[in-house]
């Protein structure tokens, strides 16, 4: 069985990712308001998060390899880390159209697998 410490860092990198898809749409909705100032802030926090992501995905390859689990969550997270890499870039070059709906997307899967990571996840950990 998976080591309880492998799942327990996909839980705690998948929900700090989660956060900060959370504040990403926070600090854009603030921006579009008018407050000029918290795009920086949404500029520092992709970092963040995406360095987040890079924790999640490694958390996701020790649950597969060595952790004998499934191959999806890393496949997943990897998949998350060439989103964002697209929203990134997105946001840099102001292509909004593609920007608002790909960080929607984000934010869903990312909370979807969280929640799996908490819930389904407690049958790959038992020891």
């Amino acid at each position: 069985m998976t080591s309880s410490w492998i799942v327990w860092s996909l839980r705690v990198t998948a929900t700090v990712h989660l956060a900060g898809v959370l504040a990403q749409a926070e600090l854009a909705g603030l921006f579009v308001t008018g407050d000029v100032d918290l795009l920086t802030w949404h500029r520092n926090n992709a970092g963040f998060t995406h360095s987040a992501l890079y924790l999640q995905l490694v958390a996701a390859i020790l649950l597969w390899r060595p952790g004998r689990g499934p191959l999806w969550p890393a496949l997943v997270s990897l998949g998350l880390v060439a989103a964002e890499t697209v929203q990134v870039a997105a946001g840099q070059d102001r292509v909004l159209a593609l920007h608002f709906p790909l960080g929607m997307a984000i934010f869903g899967l990312s909370a979807v697998f969280t929640v799996w990571t908490w819930r389904a996840g407690r049958r790959v950990s038992t020891s």
